[in-house]
């Protein structure tokens, strides 16, 4: 059977689209500049990664091996011994920060799960799905959660097992935070380091972090307990996809026996994707740390010129540290619907990814907002 010539059409205009605007989301943390020509063939299979990629699997159209090296990739990333984490490629950060949560409700069932006002919008939605006790914090004018406030809410709720969601990388504002004076400020409130539990949500700056000299405190060596992070994003990849690290002493936990597939079960959704650990699998092996690096300095180089340029101005424009993402005043709608922007509460903003070569792939971006901020002041 073959596409009427009407629907052969409607495919091959969404093929042109595609073409056209596939380095145009520059509101949008996502990298495009991939290439998995090399992995096309395995499309033609059902690989699903069900199960434990560490163990027998009676379905044998699994990625296991390369998930697994993609897992040795990333513990060594995140600084944590390979035998004593384990985790697994999932659909998305969202997935990743849900199983985080679990792990924490899991060891503190009684626990209150506390994250600030600028945390990705999933988070409400995680806390409706797994029933977990809650409380918003406010955030500072950086994005960064309000230290203060996390504290008197912990106070006030007598909370003995607080379960913190820290952002490394907030979604709007590109906001980091500081894992350590969470810390100390626990310590000091009389909370031991084995009753309160701490995931990182580190979506976007995961792949950021580990390649900067002067990084703030993220992973596991920082003090975390679990992280998230996405593959789509600094990484690239057509399919989302992300990874989830934690603590294998925690993991141990949650394990379901499943007779029909004749393996263990740790994950979410249980039947996975087996093709984007195979993505994440050559990306990491064909980009050693050198040219990670040299990627986000491109990135951050390029950010801190758009700031410097909206500045010179008279933009209020400003970027976090190690962030990538630039912040500004939300221009006319036409501008950032042109150039696809994310907006929120009156800001806007842009995401300097790998696709991102120069300053000439961005600077029609830059001055259309210049200009439209000289009309409304004119």
């Amino acid at each position: 059977m073959t596409l009427s010539i009407e629907n052969q059409n409607k495919l091959d205009a969404f093929w042109a689209h595609c073409v056209k605007n596939q380095y145009f989301n520059i509101g949008y943390p996502e990298s495009a500049d991939f290439d998995y020509t090399n992995l096309e063939r395995f499309l033609r299979f059902s690989i699903n990664n069900c199960g434990d990629w560490g163990e027998y699997c009676n379905y044998l159209l699994n990625s296991f091996d390369f998930e697994k090296e993609v897992m040795e990739y990333f513990a060594d990333l995140y600084k944590i011994p390979f035998e004593e984490s384990w985790g697994y490629v999932t659909n998305g950060g969202t997935e990743g920060n849900m199983f985080g949560c679990y792990l924490a409700r899991e060891i503190f069932p009684e626990g209150t799960l506390y994250y600030s006002k600028d945390t990705h919008y999933s988070v409400a939605k995680i806390v409706k799905l797994l029933r977990i006790k809650s409380q918003v914090v406010e955030s500072l004018p950086t994005g960064e959660i309000d230290y203060d406030d996390l504290m008197k809410k912990i106070a006030a709720d007598n909370e003995q097992h607080p379960i913190i969601f820290a952002n490394i990388g907030t979604t709007v504002k590109g906001a980091i935070d500081d894992i350590h004076k969470i810390q100390k400020l626990l310590k000091d409130a009389g909370i031991k380091r084995e009753d309160y539990y701490l995931h990182a949500d580190a979506a976007l700056s995961g792949m950021i972090l580990p390649f900067v000299d002067d990084a703030q405190g993220f992973n596991f060596a920082d003090g975390i307990d679990s992280i998230g992070v996405s593959g789509h994003k600094m990484i690239g990849s057509p399919i989302p996809c992300g990874v989830v690290l934690a603590k294998k002493k925690y993991v141990d936990g949650i394990t379901v026996e499943i007779d029909y597939i004749a393996a263990h079960d740790k994950t979410i959704t249980g039947s996975r994707n087996g093709h984007t650990p195979l993505m994440l699998w050559e990306a990491v092996m064909t980009h050693d740390k050198n040219e990670w690096r040299r990627r986000i300095d491109r990135c951050l180089e390029l950010a801190e010129y758009t700031v410097k340029r909206f500045q010179a101005a008279g933009i209020d424009a400003w970027r976090g540290r190690n962030s990538i993402t630039v912040v500004f005043p939300c221009p006319s709608e036409h501008v950032w619907k042109d150039h696809c922007l994310a907006i929120s509460n009156g800001l806007a903003h842009m995401v300097l990814s790998g696709h991102h070569l120069d300053h000439d792939s961005i600077d029609g971006l830059i001055n259309d907002v210049i200009a439209d901020a000289q009309k409304k002041s004119a």
